[in-house]
């Protein structure tokens, strides 16, 4: 599960290569740091460090490496796509990380924004409803040497309830509602991002568990794919 956010701010101003190294790659996610997420207002340096150092094109089918830095979402297969990097940050930068927290990611995709938030939390649980993504998301994650997440198959819309309470929740897939296991299962004072509304739009969510109070504050305005489970949308023609 992943976004089709369609926030624009054109291109990384690259001509595609045939056959880019990795200093071409690294230099990219310079540039793509700098006019892609902090000339649009990101400003927390932890944030702009981990999407300097995730290698973006490693977790993009082979045929789309070259348009990886790009600003915008890339297809993933199996209907769903890598988030358009600005959205990644955005929502890193929201959910306030101080590298102390346990975190739990509902949609795993290919992995990439797991691979973020790993550098910016203690532990990242992640949950992806299609095994045919999860699978070889796990085995990238640990190719690559981000060994504190933790990929799972299931039902993103029941959370994770084995290592729950988390201080931060991120969902990566538009619910109607918010899910309550996923409300259940974060920590008093903890953050939980997602984006609310129809299968169309949506409003990226920030909610805050105070005691018996939830805190909700609307973000952005943004497109996902559904999220699909007991709590989200029907898959079709089920």
């Amino acid at each position: 599960m992943s976004d089709l956010q369609d926030c624009s701010a054109g291109g990384n101003g690259f001509h595609r290569l045939a056959a880019p190294t990795e200093s071409d790659y690294a230099l990219r996610r310079e540039v793509m740091v700098e006019r892609q997420l902090r000339r649009r207002g990101i400003r927390d340096e932890r944030v702009l460090a981990a999407m300097l150092s995730v290698p973006r094109h490693e977790f993009v089918p082979p045929e789309s490496a070259g348009e990886a830095y790009d600003d915008r979402p890339l297809a993933i297969g199996h209907g769903q796509t890598i988030s358009q990097p600005f959205m990644v940050a955005a929502m890193a930068e929201a959910l306030q990380l101080s590298g102390s927290e346990r975190l739990l990611e509902i949609g795993a995709g290919s992995g990439y924004q797991a691979a973020v938030l790993s550098l910016l939390a203690r532990q990242v649980q992640t949950v992806e409803t299609q095994e045919e993504l999860a699978l070889p998301c796990r085995e990238r994650l640990q190719r690559l040497g981000y060994d504190n997440v933790r990929v799972h198959v299931g039902d993103g819309t029941l959370g994770w309830a084995d290592q729950a309470p988390y201080e931060a929740i991120v969902v990566t897939a538009a619910a109607p509602e918010i899910p309550p296991p996923l409300l259940a299962q974060l920590a008093e004072g903890g953050r939980l991002l997602l984006p609310v509304g129809t299968t169309e739009e949506q409003q990226l969510q920030r909610v805050e568990k105070r005691g018996a109070e939830i805190v909700t504050r609307a973000l952005h305005h943004c497109r996902f794919v559904p999220l699909i489970g007991q709590y989200g949308w029907k898959p079709r023609g089920g």
